[in-house]
This record gives C-alpha cells, sequence and structure tokens, in this order.
C-alpha cells in the first residue's frame, strides 16, 4: 500500500512539473498553426461569433485541462475591430494539485488584422501575472503595461502580430505550393520579448476526430529542447485543410510524458468543415 501511494506520488508530482505547460503549449499550438503562412490574410477565413474547444490530455489518458477561444467584434476610435479571447484552464484530479486558470485576450483591426491591444491574465499554482500590450504601428513600439507590478515599459518593434492575433491573421492562406519540406519563419512579440519561429511542412494527412475523417495540413515546428521537450522537433500538429485553417490536434513529447490536445467542440464558422464521414 505504501508503495502504491508513493508510486501514486511520484505521478503526481511529474504531473504538476508538466501540467503547467499545458495551457502555454495550447496557445504555441495555436502560434504555430499561424505562422504556417504569410502571405496576405484572408479575412473571410473567421467571423463574429465563432467559438472552438478544446480539450488536453497527459500520457493519452489523463484528462488536464481545456481551453476555449471566441471571436467578437468591438471598435477601437471609430474603427471596426474584433475581440478574441482565449480562455485555458486544468480540470478534474489535475486542478487538485494544480489549478491553472488564465486569460489572453487579443484586440485587432478588421481592416489590416493588426493588434491594438494584448491582455494576458493567468494564475497557475498561485504563480500570476496580469499584463496589457498596446502596440503603436505607425511608431512601431509596444507598450508593457504590468499590473501585478505597477511598472511600464516601451519596446521597439516592426511587422509583429501577437500571440493569438496572428492566429487570425494568417488563416485561410493558399498552401497549394507548398511542398513536403518547406519551411516558413515569423516574428511575435510576446510578454515584453521579440520570438523567432520556423515550421516545417510534413504534408498531407486525413485524420479521424470526434466530428469524422477531416483532411489536415501537418506540420513539424523547431522548438528549444531540454527541460520541457524531448528534442529539438517534439511537436506535431494538425490544421484542417480548407478554408478556416482551424487547429484539430497537437501531440507534444515532453521530458516526461506526452501531451495531446485535440478540437472537441466548434460554432459559428465562416466556412463549411469539410468532414469525410
Amino acid at each position: 500500500m505504501l508503495f502504491f501511494w508513493n508510486s501514486n506520488c511520484n505521478v503526481i508530482s511529474t504531473i504538476q512539473t508538466q501540467i503547467k505547460m499545458i495551457k502555454r503549449l495550447l496557445y504555441i499550438f495555436i502560434l504555430l498553426i499561424s505562422v504556417s503562412a504569410f502571405s496576405q490574410a484572408n479575412k473571410n477565413a473567421f467571423k463574429q461569433g465563432e467559438w472552438l474547444k478544446f480539450d488536453l490530455s497527459y500520457s493519452g489518458f489523463l484528462k488536464a485541462g481545456e481551453a476555449t477561444l471566441s471571436v467578437n467584434e468591438t471598435t477601437n476610435q471609430g474603427k471596426a475591430a474584433y475581440h478574441v479571447i482565449g480562455k485555458g484552464k486544468t480540470t478534474g484530479m489535475i486542478k487538485w494539485f494544480f489549478a491553472v486558470k488564465d486569460n489572453y485576450q487579443t484586440y485587432f483591426y478588421k481592416e489590416n488584422l493588426k493588434p491594438y491591444k494584448f491582455i494576458r491574465k493567468i494564475d497557475e499554482g498561485g504563480y500570476k501575472k496580469n499584463k496589457e500590450i498596446h502596440f503603436d504601428h505607425e511608431s512601431k513600439t509596444a507598450l508593457v503595461i504590468d499590473h501585478k507590478n505597477n511598472t511600464k515599459k516601451s519596446y521597439k518593434i516592426k511587422d509583429i502580430q501577437d500571440m493569438l492575433s496572428s492566429l487570425y491573421y494568417l488563416r485561410g492562406q493558399d498552401f497549394s505550393n507548398y511542398k513536403n519540406g518547406d519551411a516558413v519563419k515569423m516574428k511575435l512579440f510576446f510578454d515584453g520579448e521579440m520570438f523567432d519561429f520556423k515550421l516545417k511542412l510534413l504534408g498531407r494527412e486525413t485524420i479521424k476526430t470526434k466530428f469524422g475523417k477531416v483532411k489536415t495540413l501537418r506540420f513539424r515546428p523547431y522548438v528549444q529542447a531540454g527541460r520541457v521537450f524531448k528534442e529539438q522537433e517534439s511537436l506535431t500538429v494538425w490544421v484542417s485543410d480548407d478554408e478556416n485553417k482551424i487547429p484539430l490536434k497537437i501531440k507534444a513529447s515532453l521530458a516526461v510524458g506526452s501531451l495531446n490536445a485535440k478540437l472537441v467542440g466548434y460554432k459559428g464558422l465562416a466556412n463549411p468543415f469539410n468532414i469525410i464521414y
């Protein structure tokens, strides 16, 4: 009995060290899909009322969390804009040991899909952040406001998106000329830093989902190996091969175990979801 308890404590400890990556990995998932193209965005790839829900599991058997993305309309300085809200949290047994409740929001103009505001409110096992980023593309600056520490700092930027707006800016691209092995790059601004992402197209694949079989584009991002990921190429992502380009699945090999994220609910898509029954 004692061995059983110690074994389970070790499992729980392992989960605790990895679970804080769940929400972040989901948004990396969204980010990686978004960087898979770099031409002019198709503003008809999404619309007001779109909602996506994802379930996350640890090592393929333990439900670890869920996340949602929703699209709303708004205005800023008389200009039509979108307001996207992304929420992530741990669920079930996991939240007893490591509670995660995060809120990400982006505001971007309909005309050019450039962000003007980004919000990050996170609570991960007591580790909290509450930050806003205000983008001024004319002056090429980003003002980061840290509400927790009551600080403000300005950064120089150029041709960037935030973590969420990048998805909506680059969805709906034409992949017809992409060949297996082609790689793309993109710069993003997050939490006061500029990031370079590189993504390689692995191929096209039909996968099974809870909705039926779906044609997808499969990508391999390059990530930093070490404390979290097993190796540099530890992530694989699948995105629907249609006009919506919605994220469907992620598989991440971690230093201990693995993480899977799957689309489990959707509504309000701008285009038909091409499901093969």
